[in-house]
This record gives structure tokens, C-alpha cells and sequence, in this order.
């Protein structure tokens, strides 16, 4: 048993069979991992980035689009940097760790605990307008199609880490097919001024429609984009999930960088596309999204007709099940991680005995994101929450983002100032410029988050989980630390040769 008598912490010793039962397997290369991160944001350019319409206009969407990659950017090449030099499971509790000691990680990583448990419900919910909308459901068995992809996607991360990157790689690819093929359908169909700006500002605020289009590209004003940041964020969120793919990376020092920078640039690419062309396409509008739950479905009928809308749905969920599918993945070794390590019960990073793949942190995320939802659809009723969970989900998700992006931000700037001896394979272009912009972007976007009034729905929910975390690691879990590897290297003040166990 040893203590961090500076941090009031106690490690204790455990035996080789503790690491053996909770082992990972190396499979990912560059490929696997740029399909990891482009996979878990697609989604955001299917759903849930559209309704930035409502509060910014088309040029307020634009915009804000353009401050948010400007942060991920920054983001990313300090996570890119970080990742190198740290290669652990961890990601951001791991950062903070080493650049904060264990209160620094502890609190990280239960931001980006919230934000991969809840993201998926969220996903899961657009995926379930989809359904719904293709196949005509009754919305009040909602709950049903929500446990029915939690449960076939558990699995399919349960069962084998290579059958998981083969599956992300898959969608990922079909993902983008797709909206290439949108890309391509809407061009010939486009009417700008008509449709994209086809949305304005009424007495009280309120957007309303224009029948002849024409309207301002900033409709509500600067104050207006930057209220639209936080729907910005969904064409980026979850990217920088990558880091926690670290130990089942063949070679993360090198892989892991290329893997974010070219998922980033995928990305940007993809998310002006989709800005440009998914208002603009006669008969849909900026108006009509500001409100849609299947925008890119939308697009399609438009083009194309409800002939083909059973196939036309199926091919647009592609996406969603794209980030379904891979944030579960990040979901699972978040958990994972911060389990082995002792800050959350060690039983949950038990890894399964033939397919070494944390089991126990899947599915009891997946259930704790599936009650979560539950809870506000009985509390809400089920007609108004339909209407609005994904919002207070998404505002959910979205929260525990920002502080996560400033506390990386934050762990980049301190590594770089203390712990310059650190061997970094890959260096930040962006610099300590880059995680300052982080933080600054971080900190407005959730300031104009806190202005929808669907926040304070949710974020009680994160503050009571918050509280629940700290007392049981206040009283507990911070007398049942184990020196995992992010651990050691930490305690080691980074002059340790880092080792997996």
C-alpha cells in the first residue's frame, strides 16, 4: 500500500492476476481509427446539428460551424500531442492526471463520463425519429426501439474487438457514401436564397417562415450565432473520443495523431457540405429544419420523392448507427479505465474472458444511459418528451463536453509548462494558442447553453451525478487507487518509460 500524501490518495497493491483479468488486445491501425473518430461524430450530420437553424439563421449555422472547427481543431492537435506521448486507455482522465494529479483526472473524467454515456442516448433517439418516421410507429413505443439497438449494439462491441473496428469501418464507409451521394443528388436541386434563407426573425424573437425566401444571412444577429454554437458542436462531438483507443492501437505513438488530424479533415469537408446543401434544397428549407428530427431524410424526399422512403430512411440511418456503434465503443473503455484504475468500482473493468473486451463497462453504461431516458420519458410523459428529450439529452451531452475540452486544454498547457521532458512523437502545429482558443470557445459555448431552456433539465441531472461520484470517491474510492499504467506514469512524473500491463 503506498499514499500520494499531497493529494490524499492511497494505492494499493494488487496481484498479477488483476491486470490478466482485465487484459486488452492491439488491432487498430491508422485506418481503424480514422474510421473510429469520423464514425462517432457522422452522426451529428444526420441529426441534431440543424436545429442551430432556429437560433442562428443559414449564416449564423455557417458561422458558428466555423468558430467550433477552430476549437476542435485546437482540440484535437493538443489531444493529438498528448495521446502520443501518453498513450493510455485513459484519454482525458489520463491527461489530466498526469498534468493535475488524481482530483484533476477524477473530475475529468467524470465529465467525459457524461458525455459518452449520454451522447449515445442521444444518437439513439434520432435514431428512433427515423424509425419511426420510415415505418409509421406509434411514438409511445419509443422506449422499445431504444432497448432494441442498445442490445444489438452491446453486443456487437461484446463480441470481439475486431469484429467491432470491422463493423465502424463498414458504417463509417456507408456513412459517408451516403451523404456524398446527397451531396451529389441535392447540387442539380439547389435554390439558395429561396430555401436556405427562407428563415427570419419575428416581433418576439421567434424564427418564422418566409414564403419567398431572401432573407438576412445573420436573421438574429451576432448574438444569434453565437447562441448557435452549441448545435455546432454536434457536426464535431466525439472525435477526440480516439485517445481511448490507446492500448488497443497496433502503434498509438505514431497511428493515433494521423488518425485524428485526417478524421478532423474528413469532417470539416463533410460538415460544410451538408450546411450547404441539406437548407438548400428545394422544398426543404432552413425554416422546416430548425425543428426536424431526420433532416437529411428530409433532403432526400425532397429530391427524390416518398416513393422510395422505407429505402431512402434505411439508407440515411446508416449514419446514426455509425455513432451508435462507436461510442459505445468509447463508452466501454472510458469506464473501463478509470474502473482499473480505482476511481470508479474496480468490478467494471473486468474484460471478458475469451474476447478481451471490457463487458461489464458496456453494459452497465448502457444501462445507466438507457435509465436516464427512461426517467425523463415517464417523468416528462411520453408525448412531451418525444418532442423534447433529445434536446435535453443533447444539452446534456454537450456539457460534460465543454468542461472536458477545457480541462484537456487546461492538462496540454500544464504538460507543456512542467513536463517538457516528456518524449512527444508528435507536436501540436496549434500550440499553447491552440488549447487557449479551446478553452475560450469552450467557455462561450456553454454560457449560450445555458440559455436554452431545455439545460436546466438536464443538468441537474448531471449535477446529482457529480455529487453521487464525488462522495463515493471522496469516502471510498480514493483509498482504492491501483497503479495502473496511466497511474505509474503519472506518480512518475513522467521520466518512467510508459508500460502496459
Amino acid at each position: 500500500m503506498a499514499q500520494d500524501g499531497k493529494s490524499g490518495v492511497t494505492y494499493q497493491k494488487v496481484d498479477a492476476g488483476y491486470f490478466e483479468k482485465r487484459g486488452l488486445t492491439r488491432y487498430a491501425g491508422v485506418a481503424s481509427l480514422w474510421a473510429l473518430g469520423v464514425g462517432a461524430v457522422i452522426s451529428g450530420h444526420f441529426s441534431g446539428w440543424n436545429f442551430g437553424f432556429a437560433t442562428g439563421g443559414w449564416g449564423g449555422m455557417l458561422v458558428a460551424a466555423m468558430i467550433i472547427a477552430i476549437m476542435y481543431l485546437g482540440l484535437t492537435f493538443s489531444i493529438a500531442e498528448m495521446s502520443a506521448a501518453l498513450p493510455h486507455t485513459g484519454a482525458a482522465y489520463s491527461f489530466a492526471r498526469t498534468a493535475m494529479g488524481p482530483w484533476g483526472g477524477f473530475f475529468t473524467g467524470l465529465c467525459e463520463n457524461v458525455e459518452y454515456v449520454i451522447t449515445p442516448a442521444v444518437v439513439v433517439t434520432f435514431i428512433t425519429g427515423y424509425v419511426n418516421s420510415i415505418f409509421g410507429l406509434d411514438p409511445a413505443y419509443s422506449p422499445l426501439i431504444w432497448l432494441t439497438f442498445y442490445v444489438l449494439f452491446v453486443a456487437l462491441n461484446v463480441f470481439g474487438l475486431e469484429l467491432s473496428f470491422k463493423v465502424t469501418m463498414v458504417f463509417t464507409l456507408l456513412s459517408l457514401a451516403v451523404l456524398v451521394f446527397f451531396w451529389v443528388s441535392a447540387i442539380p436541386h439547389m435554390d439558395f436564397s429561396r430555401w436556405a434563407l427562407n428563415i427570419a426573425a419575428g416581433p418576439d424573437g421567434a424564427p418564422v417562415e418566409l414564403p419567398e425566401g431572401g432573407g438576412s444571412w445573420f436573421p438574429f444577429g451576432v448574438s444569434g450565432v453565437l447562441a448557435t454554437l452549441p448545435f455546432a458542436v454536434w457536426l464535431f462531438l466525439a472525435i477526440e473520443q480516439l485517445p481511448l483507443a490507446a492500448e488497443e492501437s497496433v502503434d498509438p505513438a505514431r497511428d493515433m495523431p494521423k488518425g485524428i488530424v485526417l478524421g478532423m479533415i474528413t469532417l470539416i469537408v463533410s460538415a460544410f457540405m451538408i450546411v450547404l446543401l441539406n437548407p438548400s434544397v428545394a422544398g426543404v428549407g432552413s425554416f422546416h429544419l430548425a425543428t426536424a428530427l431526420e433532416p437529411l431524410l428530409d433532403g432526400f424526399k425532397a429530391v427524390y420523392g416518398d416513393g422510395g422512403v422505407v429505402i431512402l430512411g434505411i439508407v440515411a440511418l446508416t449514419g446514426l448507427i455509425s455513432s451508435f456503434h462507436t461510442i459505445l465503443y468509447a463508452q466501454g473503455r472510458q469506464i473501463y479505465s478509470l474502473s482499473r484504475a480505482g476511481y470508479f468500482p474496480r468490478g467494471l473493468s473486468v474484460t471478458h474472458s475469451t474476447y478481451r473486451t471490457p463487458y461489464v463497462a458496456m453494459i452497465v453504461g448502457s444501462l445507466v444511459g438507457f435509465g436516464v431516458m427512461l426517467i425523463i420519458w415517464f417523468a416528462l410523459g411520453a408525448e412531451t418528451a418525444g418532442s423534447t428529450i433529445g434536446s435535453v439529452l443533447l444539452n446534456m451531452a454537450v456539457s460534460g463536453a465543454m468542461f472536458s475540452y477545457i480541462a484537456q486544454a487546461i492538462s496540454f498547457i500544464l504538460l507543456r509548462k512542467n513536463a517538457p521532458h516528456i518524449k512527444r512523437p508528435f507536436k501540436s502545429p496549434a500550440g499553447v494558442a491552440g488549447a487557449v482558443l479551446t478553452i475560450v470557445i469552450a467557455i462561450i459555448t456553454l454560457f449560450y447553453q445555458v440559455q436554452d431552456p431545455n439545460f436546466t433539465k438536464g443538468v441537474l441531472w448531471v449535477l446529482v451525478w457529480f455529487g453521487l461520484a464525488t462522495v463515493y470517491f471522496g469516502v471510498y474510492g480514493r483509498h482504492k487507487l491501483v497503479l495502473s499504467p496511466e497511474e505509474e506514469f503519472a506518480l512518475s512524473g513522467g521520466k518512467g518509460e510508459y508500460k502496459s500491463h
